[in-house]
């Protein structure tokens, strides 16, 4: 929830971590030139509207920051006039819209391009915050904390490594894609009317989420995997406890999600510890993050219980997965009830770095003549 929605300044700190781009990734090109008639923006080889709000709140301020920069140093670096106009391309390489941190995604990678484009540095998580509040922790890798700040201004609502994605190279994250269809309720929308009507939001902002967040932040210090996955799962429940909480109701799980949640507290209990851990962003799709030694047990698991229906061999992507077979005891404890075709597929990846500059120029999204050069 935010406490405003123009400089989106968030009710409560946050923390997340940052998936490795060789799996998921936004990709994004941004040309200026003199020759340039008008600013345009290209989505996943679809024109998109470039009068955004958001988006323009990046530019501007990228923009600005360009100015000062000028302004302060006595040689001109950067020769590109702040006048001309520009033109974007941007892809992603997963589903947008979906719950997924499309947004997140996009927008840092747009606010690297622009303040690459235009000689910026320096703290660029305030500018991504424009853009999307989740990016602001996308400007970094690893374990991130968005810190909430006090100044109405924003100027101290910031981001923060916790520890980089080198950190606990043992943690992979599993996403599992129940549907990459746009969700019927954005999470902006949602996040107000929780933030209007929810009286457990509040209480979970002043009171809740600050403790949990010290807790977090030493389980992940200590690579304490029991201690993290527990929270994670009831900081999950909680969030879509004050959906439930909102009026009228905002359902982003679905009965998937909930078979989902069932087979992993099952997975669990047959373990006697907590070996995954689940949770749902605004959204039905599954974040499951695991220890590398569960991984190849549990996707059989996942496998077992939700067999793919056409796609077996696209069905695991990302990071190699080995096969294994499972232990009849394991099958009859957590397969219970298979749903065949619920899950599109999984994609298992783990932490990654923050914004990375693309230096091969056969995948720079626009052409010479600022247009794009291929469709997504």
């Amino acid at each position: 929830g935010k406490r405003d929605n123009d400089l989106i300044l968030p009710i409560n700190s946050s923390l997340s971590v940052t998936l490795h781009q060789d799996q998921l990734k936004t990709t994004t090109t941004a040309a200026a030139s003199r020759d340039f008639a008008e600013d345009r923006l290209w989505l996943n080889g679809e024109e998109a509207d470039v009068g955004h709000p958001r988006l323009q709140a990046c530019l501007r301020e990228v923009r600005r920051l360009a100015r000062k920069r000028r302004g302060d140093s006595a040689e001109d670096s950067a020769p590109l006039s702040l006048s001309y106009k520009i033109h974007i391309a941007t892809e992603n390489n997963f589903p947008t819209a979906a719950g997924l941190a499309s947004s997140a995604a996009g927008y840092a990678c747009l606010v690297s391009a622009l303040a690459r484009l235009y000689g910026v540095e320096g703290e660029l998580s305030e500018v991504a915050r424009r853009g999307s509040g989740s990016a602001c922790r996308s400007m970094l890798g690893g374990f991130v904390q968005w810190q909430r700040g006090e100044r109405p201004d924003g100027r101290d609502s910031l981001a923060q490594q916790v520890a980089p994605e080198t950190h606990w190279p043992e943690l992979r994250v599993l996403v599992l894609v129940v549907s990459g269809e746009k969700k019927q309720v954005g999470s902006t929308a949602g996040m107000q009317t929780s933030v209007d009507t929810s009286p457990l939001l509040k209480h979970r902002a002043e009171v809740v989420v600050p403790e949990r967040l010290a807790l977090m932040m030493r389980h992940i210090r200590e690579r304490d995997f029991e201690g993290f996955g527990q929270l994670t799962m009831q900081d999950s429940n909680q969030f879509h406890a004050t959906c439930l909480d909102t009026f009228p109701p905002i359902f982003y799980l679905n009965d998937l999600s909930r078979h989902i949640i069932a087979l992993a507290h099952r997975f669990n209990t047959h373990h006697g510890c907590t070996k995954v851990a689940y949770t749902f962003d605004a959204g039905p799709n599954a974040v499951i993050f695991m220890l590398a030694d569960t991984v190849a047990e549990f996707v059989e698991v996942v496998r077992r219980s939700f067999p793919p229906a056409t796609n077996g061999d696209q069905f695991v992507r990302g990071l190699p997965v080995s096969s294994t077979a499972l232990p009849e005891e394991l099958l009859a404890a957590v397969v219970t009830e298979p749903v065949p075709g619920a899950i599109r597929y999984i994609l298992h990846t783990k932490p990654g770095p923050g914004p990375q500059l693309v230096d091969d120029p056969s995948q720079h999204l626009l052409g010479a003549d600022g247009l794009p050069r291929r469709c997504a």
